[in-house]
């Protein structure tokens, strides 16, 4: 699972079914959702368990920023 989506970011609000605009040319990915829905599905959102509780992807999952940071891994 992807740090945004651990994090309740955009990612995480994602539904089966919801459309995703792609723009290559603007370099932009829109969901294409109603903000009020947006803020149903974020009020029922709650932060998943950690898939992994040791090792290296444990490690990963906890320090791991978002890919708006650089997805680097922080000490």
């Amino acid at each position: 699972m992807a740090p945004e989506a651990v994090e309740g970011g955009p990612i995480a609000l994602v539904a089966d079914g919801d459309r995703i605009l792609i723009d290559a040319e603007e370099h932009t990915i829109e969901l294409v959702v109603e903000p009020e829905e947006l803020e149903r599905r974020r009020a029922d959102w709650k932060r998943p368990e950690p898939r992994y509780t040791s090792g290296f992807l444990a490690k990963y999952a906890k320090l791991a920023s978002g890919a708006q940071d650089g997805a680097i891994t922080t000490p």
